[in-house]
C-alpha cells in the first residue's frame, strides 16, 4: 500500500541554499504545511534573516521557530560530556556530534506541540548527521515519519539546486551561487569545516578556514592567567565570577580565541564507513578539558579514574555514532555521574600561544596527602619497609616464569 502524504511536516531549517530548496521541494512534492525550526545553539549568526526567509516561502508566522537552546545545550549536553572527558579517535572533542540529539529534541517537541506527522532535515546521505537525527527521532517518537531530502529528491549537486531554486523564486545570495570553498557547522561549542578545499589531507588548511581562533604564532607574547572553579564536576566560575552554563564556555571560547588554543586538523572514521578530513575549533572546549582533567587529579581515586578512562571511548563513540538517547549511553552517564560528587575545587590554568597548562589545583575533597608523598620523614601510615613485599608479590608470576624459562633453556 501507497503511504499516505504527510499532512504537516518539521523541517531543521537553517535559511540556506540547501534546506531553503527542501522547504519549497516538501511542499511541491507532499502538499503539506510546513513548519520551520531553526536552533540558536551559539551559532554566532543572527536567526532574523532564516524566519524572514521561511514567511517570504509561504511558512505561516505560527508555524517559524527559532528556539534560544544555548544554555539547555551547554548544561544538559555539554557539560555531561565533559564530567566523562570525552575524546573521539583521541582528538576530536564532539562538536557537531553533541549538538544534535538537542537538535532532533525540540524538533520531536515541536511536531508534538504543531501537530505535525513528519520531520525533515537537509543531512547529506553521505555523513553521520542523518544517522545522529533519526535514530535520535525514533527514539524520542517512534512512530514519526522522516523525510530525509537528500535520499528522495534527484538533485545531484549545487548547480541544480540553485537552479530549482531561480525557477521557484528562492533569493540566493551572489556570493552563495559558486561552491563555496568548505562547508561549516558552528555552535557554542565549536566550528567545523570540511569539504572542498579541505578534501585533500596532505594540503595545509588555509588560514582564511579559522573563525574561533588566532594564530598560536600571533598569540601575545605574554601566558594568560586565569581559575576555574569546579562543584560536582561541572565549571560555575571563571576568576572568581559565577557564570551561567552558556556564559562560562563563552567566556573561555574568548580566553581560547584570544590565545590561539583549541585548533585541530583531523581526518577521522566516520561512522558511515568512510574516512573524512575536518578543521575543527574548540577554544572553550579545549581549555574545559584540561582543567577537569586537573580537579580529577586531586579528588578522584585511582581505581574510579582508570575505570573513567576505560568506559570513556565507549561513551565518545556512542555521542559521535548518535546514540545519546540510548540505554547504554545513559548507564555509563550515571556511572560517569557518581563519580563527580566531590570533584569541587579550584584550578589555575596558563594559556600561552595555542597551549593549554594547569599550573595549580585545589580542592576541600583533596586526595593528595603531602605528608605522604614527600622524601622526608612524613606519616607514620607509610612505612617504607611495606614496600618489599608489595613489590615481591606484584613480582612472583614473573619470577616463576623466568624459573620455567631457566628450566626449558
Amino acid at each position: 500500500m501507497t503511504e499516505q502524504p504527510p499532512k504537516k511536516v518539521v523541517l531543521a531549517y537553517s535559511g540556506g541554499l540547501d534546506t531553503s530548496v527542501a522547504l519549497k521541494w516538501l511542499q511541491e512534492t507532499y502538499g503539506c504545511e510546513i513548519v520551520t525550526f531553526t536552533a540558536d545553539l551559539g551559532q554566532g549568526e543572527e536567526l532574523g534573516p532564516a524566519r524572514e526567509k521561511a514567511l517570504a516561502l509561504g511558512v505561516k508566522p505560527q508555524n517559524v521557530f527559532t528556539p534560544d537552546l544555548r544554555e539547555e545545550f551547554v548544561r544538559d549536553y555539554v557539560f555531561p560530556m565533559f564530567r566523562a572527558n570525552a575524546v573521539y579517535e583521541g582528538q576530536y572533542l564532539l562538536g557537531t556530534s553533541i549538538a544534535r540529539p538537542l537538535i532532533a529534541k525540540a524538533q520531536i517537541e515541536i511536531a508534538r506541540q504543531t501537530g505535525a506527522d513528519a520531520v525533515s532535515h537537509g543531512a547529506t546521505g553521505k555523513g553521520n548527521d542523518q544517522v545522529r537525527f533519526e535514530v535520535s527521532y525514533y527514539a524520542l517518537e517512534p512512530d514519526i515519519r522522516v523525510i530525509a531530502v537528500w535520499r528522495e529528491w534527484d538533485f545531484k549537486g549545487r548547480e541544480a539546486l540553485v537552479a530549482y531554486a531561480d525557477r521557484h523564486g528562492i533569493s540566493v545570495a551572489r556570493d552563495k551561487r559558486n561552491e563555496p570553498p568548505f562547508s561549516v557547522d558552528a555552535n557554542l561549542l565549536h566550528s567545523s569545516s570540511e569539504g572542498n578545499a579541505l578534501e585533500d589531507p596532505s594540503e595545509a588548511a588555509p588560514e582564511f578556514v579559522h573563525m574561533r581562533t588566532i594564530a598560536p604564532e600571533d598569540a601575545p607574547d605574554r601566558p594568560q592567567l586565569f581559575t576555574i572553579d569546579f562543584e560536582r564536576g561541572d565549571p560555575v566560575a571563571v576568576d572568581g565570577e559565577r557564570l551561567s552554563p552558556a556564559a562560562l564556555l563563552a567566556r573561555l571560547n574568548q580566553l581560547g580565541h584570544d590565545n590561539g588554543v583549541g585548533r585541530l586538523d583531523l581526518v577521522e572514521n566516520r561512522f558511515v564507513g568512510m574516512k573524512s578530513r575536518g578543521v575543527y575549533e574548540t577554544p572553550g572546549g579545549t581549555i574545559l578539558l584540561a582543567a577537569h582533567r586537573g580537579i580529577e587529579s586531586i579528588t578522584l581515586d585511582r581505581g574510579a579514574m582508570h575505570l573513567k578512562d576505560e568506559l570513556m571511548p565507549r561513551y565518545a563513540e556512542l555521542i559521535y555514532n548518535g546514540f545519546w538517547f540510548t540505554p547504554e549511553r545513559e548507564m555509563l552517564q550515571a556511572a560517569i555521574d557518581a563519580s563527580q560528587g566531590f570533584v569541587t575545587g579550584q584550578v589555575k590554568v596558563k594559556l600561552y600561544k595555542g597551549n593549554v597548562s594547569i599550573v595549580g589545583r585545589e580542592s576541600p575533597y583533596s586526595l593528595y596527602d603531602k605528608e605522604l608523598v614527600t622524601f622526608e620523614e612524613g606519616k607514620v601510615a607509610y612505612d617504607h619497609r611495606d614496600a618489599a613485599g608489595f613489590i615481591r608479590l606484584n613480582a612472583l608470576r614473573l619470577m616463576v616464569k623466568a624459573r620455567r624459562d631457566r628450566r626449558s633453556g
